[in-house]
Parts: structure tokens; C-alpha cells; sequence
């Protein structure tokens, strides 16, 4: 797990140096990487251009399917509710995030997307706590205030 989550955070530097919010998203299946991505939305003017959207459609296509059932996710900062529903169309089979977004947070900071019962996918989560994915978040927002 530990290669995963230090992918992820190479990807959300990527984002963080190209002055996107620094966000990085890993997708694997077994031991092998299959996607990853970090947040595009400035630089593809793309509102949904978010690491976690683009790491499904590189997976998807890497995979040459439009499920990720036996493939799991690693991602810097909590799912928004979007993301969050991207997940569960993709019907991955789990997420694990590193830091929480208490202002648009999909998973367990605002709304609980994947545990909502009605969906016909379950994806099981689990929020690992690393000080360096909020430690890039806060350093970017300060210095985007500053």
C-alpha cells in the first residue's frame, strides 16, 4: 500500500507545480499500477477535469472495460460527491483517501456517497490519515491567499 500512497502524493506535487490543486490519484489492481492522474481543472479549463475522473478513464481504457470491479484507488484528499459517484458507476472495489475535505468532502466530511444504500454499487472505503497530503493542501491555499 505504501507504493501506492507515495505515487499518489508524487502526482498531487505534479498538480501542486503546475498550480492546480494538488491532488493525485492512483488506481491499481494487485500490485500493479494501472492509472494514475493529478487535477487538471486549470489547465484543461475542465471542471471535471479532477484526478480521480481522469485516472477511471485511463484506467477504463488501459483495461479495455468500463468497470473497475477488481481495482482499487488511493487518492490524496477525500472524493468530492462527484468523484465520489464516479467511483461507484465504475463500480471499483475500493477507495482509500489521505486527507479530508471538510468543504466538499463526498465520503465522510459532507455527504456519504458510497455508503448511501439505495446505489447499486457498494464501495467500500477508508480514510489513512498522511500528514503530507494535508501539508500540500495547506501550503497551496496559503500561498494561493497570499
Amino acid at each position: 500500500m505504501q507504493r501506492f500512497i507515495e505515487e499518489a502524493l508524487k502526482e498531487a506535487k505534479k498538480a501542486y507545480e503546475k498550480g492546480e490543486v494538488p491532488v493525485g490519484c492512483v488506481i491499481f489492481k494487485g500490485e500493479e499500477i494501472v492509472a494514475k492522474a493529478h487535477n487538471l481543472v486549470q489547465t484543461l479549463g475542465d471542471p471535471t477535469a479532477h484526478a480521480e475522473i481522469l485516472a477511471i478513464r485511463k484506467a477504463t481504457q488501459k483495461l479495455g472495460e468500463k468497470y473497475l470491479r477488481d481495482c482499487e484507488a488511493v487518492i490524496t484528499l477525500e472524493p468530492c460527491i462527484m468523484c465520489s459517484y464516479a467511483f461507484v458507476l465504475s463500480k471499483i472495489k475500493k477507495i482509500y483517501f489521505l486527507a479530508l475535505d471538510e468543504k466538499h468532502g463526498g465520503v465522510m466530511s459532507v455527504f456519504n456517497v458510497l455508503d448511501e444504500p439505495l446505489l447499486n454499487h457498494r464501495v467500500k472505503w477508508e480514510y489513512v490519515p498522511v500528514e503530507e497530503a494535508s501539508r500540500l493542501l495547506s501550503d497551496f491555499f496559503r500561498k494561493l491567499r497570499s
